[in-house]
């Protein structure tokens, strides 16, 4: 099996949540506001309003909306883009998780 196929074939091992929540993304230094889309064990699917390329680290932080519940915090790393929008002034990333802070 090709690192592709079992690629593909791992992400249905994970659970996907749809969360529908405001994510900051730090990358060199810079804070971007963007939304996460999904989320799993392993990864998640933010849309973000600038451009990254496959391979940035990104760190991300999901706030929690409840003083009792600590929010997320992760290093990633960019492992897909797709253009969004109609003029592609987005784009919908898919990030590994790559550590757990």
């Amino acid at each position: 099996m090709s690192e592709h196929e079992r690629d593909y074939a791992e992400k249905r091992d994970f659970i996907r949540m749809r969360v529908d929540a405001n994510v900051s993304l730090i990358h060199a230094g810079q804070e971007i506001e963007g939304v996460c889309l999904d989320l799993s064990s392993s990864g998640m699917q933010v849309q973000a309003p600038r451009q990254f390329s496959v391979g940035d680290l990104l760190s991300v932080r999901i706030d929690s909306e409840h003083a009792a519940l600590k929010g997320l915090e992760a290093e990633t790393e960019v492992v897909w883009i797709k253009a969004d929008g109609e003029q592609h002034e987005t784009q919908r990333l898919g990030l590994k998780i790559l550590k757990m802070r």
